[in-house]
């Protein structure tokens, strides 16, 4: 039988530690990367000019302010998301810590202590007009961080046009009434949008919103911007001499960072789990299809799920940067290694995910090949920005691992890293989550092939059921509980 370890009822407590301990994590790299980099003195100066530049995908916050304020930022937004987790009443869940982790996340590439604001609070609207308990959905205020870029956009530059210089704040009041109307139309159109998506991809995207918002910031993209004739807004370059000469150096900042982070992460779920990883086996046979970890096994094997799956992501990207030449440990680098670890404690693991990560390569390779065959180079590797992004979304696609096998998997991956460099454009890059986007385009295409093709999947997990129903306990005088068939 599954084993099935009971809850603790501390998970709330476990998910808010975990909410403030990678926050003070955030601040203390931030203080490590001022003596590190020499930024004392205007780290807040820094910080400043990440607020007031407007960010769409894919804006490095390490070139735009610098390593010590782009941690700083993230320590500063996730300890907003956290005195949120505890001052409302109720638990936190799986899916709070899933939101939690996407704010800090892209904290280092397009989300800012200011540009969260307005699309953070406009979801408590439609609460409050609904009735619903704030706590049980402060994971949807936190996804809907996720169209920061269109607030700073609509603040700073989209009313400018020509006039816009980078570095001025010219607020408008056209642009703060846009900034305004566009949060309101927010909170009531995300909330009825995030179902419906997860019925087009049928569970099968982790990165349920990522559909969902990456369809609405395309229309409201080509109506605020083609429609009216408006020139598309791109991402801002910074001529940053600190960025240029300690850029490579990044790496083994970074490295350290997530080495601490998920070892601390390990450490805390062996110790909670009384000091062993028994039931650990059982998480990482789980098929991750509706599934809730942290109700099923408890917080402390989630927080060890974490560290391993972390430490496997980090892996990854040292591989494919060491083999391959590419972006490195950029800002948006820095920040997808922690969005990957967003549904750790609703169905990613590592035994689902290393089929995507492979099917990213297997892209790679096939290209590389038909290249070499006609003669060409290719133009891109699998550790140019694009892919490194798309790839920590990706991972939100294991349910197909799951419960269809490793081939699927290695074909949604491959279908994901093909289109993972082109679905920004439909939007302008004003949806941080356009990873996750790309992920719920590749589930629509995929999951009907997979249940044409090979509906015995779904048959398989039917009848394991009915055979597991058909199992019953006895005692049997003097002896052990053994199983018996009805």
């Amino acid at each position: 039988m599954n084993h099935r370890p009971s809850v603790p009822a501390s998970n709330s407590r476990i998910i808010n530690g975990t909410a403030l301990g990678f926050s003070i994590l955030f601040l203390l790299a931030s203080l490590a990367a001022a003596c590190f980099v020499g930024e004392w003195g205007h780290v807040f100066l820094d910080w400043r000019r990440i607020m007031i530049s407007p960010c769409p995908l894919v804006t490095d916050y390490l070139a735009i302010g610098g390593l010590s304020s782009a941690f700083l930022n993230a320590g500063a937004c996730g300890l907003a998301c956290f005195f949120f987790m505890v001052l409302l009443k109720g638990d936190s869940h799986a899916n709070t810590l899933a939101g939690y982790f996407l704010v800090v996340a892209h904290c280092f590439y397009g989300l800012n202590f200011l540009n969260m604001w307005p699309c953070f609070l406009a979801p408590f609207l439609y609460m409050k007009r609904k009735g619903l308990d704030f706590k049980e959905n402060l994971h949807i205020c936190m996804f809907a961080t996720s169209f920061a870029p269109f607030i700073s956009e609509f603040l700073f530059r989209y009313t400018l046009g020509d006039d816009f210089v980078y570095g001025q704040v010219r607020l408008t009041v056209s642009g703060v009434v846009l900034a305004i109307l566009f949060s309101i139309l927010l909170a009531f159109v995300l909330p009825a949008i995030l179902p419906g998506a997860r019925a087009w991809h049928k569970g099968y995207n982790l990165y349920n919103g990522g559909l969902a918002f990456g369809i609405f910031g395309f229309f409201v993209f080509n109506f605020m911007y083609r429609t009216m004739g408006i020139e598309p807004p791109q991402a801002l370059t910074a001529d940053n001499v600190i960025y240029d000469y300690f850029n490579r150096s990044y790496r083994s900042f970074a490295t350290l960072f997530f080495l601490a982070a998920f070892s601390l992460c390990t450490i805390a779920g062996y110790i909670l789990n009384g000091r062993s990883f028994k039931g650990f086996r059982h998480l990482v046979t789980d098929t991750g299809y509706s599934s809730n970890f942290a109700e099923k096994y408890g917080m402390p094997l989630c927080l060890i799920n974490i560290g391993c799956y972390g430490f496997l992501f980090l892996l990854y990207i040292h591989l494919i940067t060491h083999f391959t030449e590419g972006a490195g440990f950029t800002g948006p680098t820095i920040g997808v290694t922690v969005a990957a670890l967003t549904f750790s404690a609703m169905g990613q693991h590592p035994r689902n995910v290393w089929p995507i990560l492979a099917g990213y390569l297997l892209l790679y390779l096939v290209t590389l090949v038909l290249c070499r065959m006609d003669g060409r180079e290719i133009a891109w590797t699998i550790s140019t920005q694009g892919y490194i992004n798309g790839v920590a979304f990706a991972t939100g696609l294991c349910p197909i691992v799951g419960r269809y096998g490793i081939r699927a998997g290695l074909a949604a991956g491959f279908m994901c890293a093909s289109m993972c460099t082109a679905t920004s454009a439909l939007h302008g890059g004003l949806v941080l989550y356009n990873g996750g986007f790309t992920a719920g385009t590749t589930a629509l295409i995929l999951l009907p092939i997979l249940e044409h093709y090979i509906p015995s999947a779904r048959e398989r997990l039917k009848d394991q059921t009915i055979r597991m129903n058909d199992l019953i306990i006895v005692e049997l005088p003097g002896k052990e509980k053994r199983r018996r068939k009805k």
